[in-house]
C-alpha cells in the first residue's frame, strides 16, 4: 500500500511488472474528496486505463474534461495529454493499469517517498510549493520514459530539476 494520505490518496498496488512479465502495472485506488490530480500529463510509451469502482471522478483527456462514474472506464492512449481529479463529496475508487509496465512501479513509489518526506512522515496535508515542485520534477525527470509533464511544459519541469540538483537535493 501506497499511502500518500497527505495528498488524498492510496494506492494499492495489484499486480506489479514483475507478476505481469513487464506486460502491465496495476493499482486500486482510493481518492479523498475534492482531491486534485497530478499535472497534465502524458505517458509516451504506455496506455493508461480508468475504472470507477465505486463514486466517480473527472478525467481530463486531450482537450477536456469527463466524468465517470461507477462502472465507466476510460484508456488514454500513448502521448494523449491527461489527468484526474475527485470532485465529488465522496471517496472514489478506482482500478488504474498501465502498459506496458515499464518503470511505473519505480515512480508510484518514489512519489510516495516523496510525499512521506515532504509531510513530516505523513501526519500533515502536503501543499505545492516551490521545494515540493523541485522534488517532482525531479522524480518526472528521471523517469521520461514513464511521465512528461504538459503543464507546466516539460521545459519548467528541467529548469526545476536542474534547481533541485543545484541544490543538492535526493529522491
Amino acid at each position: 500500500m501506497l499511502d500518500m494520505t497527505p495528498i488524498g490518496a492510496k494506492f494499492l498496488i495489484k499486480k506489479t511488472a514483475l507478476e505481469t512479465d513487464g506486460n502491465s502495472f496495476e493499482m486500486e485506488w482510493e481518492l479523498a474528496p475534492h482531491t486534485g490530480g497530478t499535472p497534465y500529463h502524458k505517458h509516451p510509451y504506455a496506455l493508461e486505463t480508468y475504472e470507477i469502482l465505486d463514486g466517480e471522478m473527472d478525467i481530463f483527456l486531450i482537450d477536456k474534461w469527463i466524468t465517470l462514474k461507477k462502472g465507466e472506464s476510460v484508456t488514454v492512449n500513448e502521448g494523449e495529454t491527461h489527468t484526474f481529479k475527485n470532485s465529488s463529496d465522496h471517496i472514489t475508487k478506482a482500478y488504474n493499469t498501465h502498459q506496458p509496465a515499464k518503470k511505473f512501479d519505480e515512480y508510484f513509489e518514489g512519489l510516495n517517498q516523496i510525499v512521506i518526506k515532504l509531510s513530516d512522515k505523513g501526519r500533515k496535508k502536503l501543499k505545492l510549493n516551490f521545494i515540493s515542485a523541485l522534488y517532482l520534477s525531479m522524480l518526472m525527470k528521471k523517469f521520461p520514459d514513464e511521465i512528461i509533464s504538459v503543464k507546466p511544459p516539460s521545459l519548467v519541469v528541467s529548469l526545476l530539476n536542474y534547481i533541485g540538483k543545484l541544490l543538492n537535493l535526493k529522491l
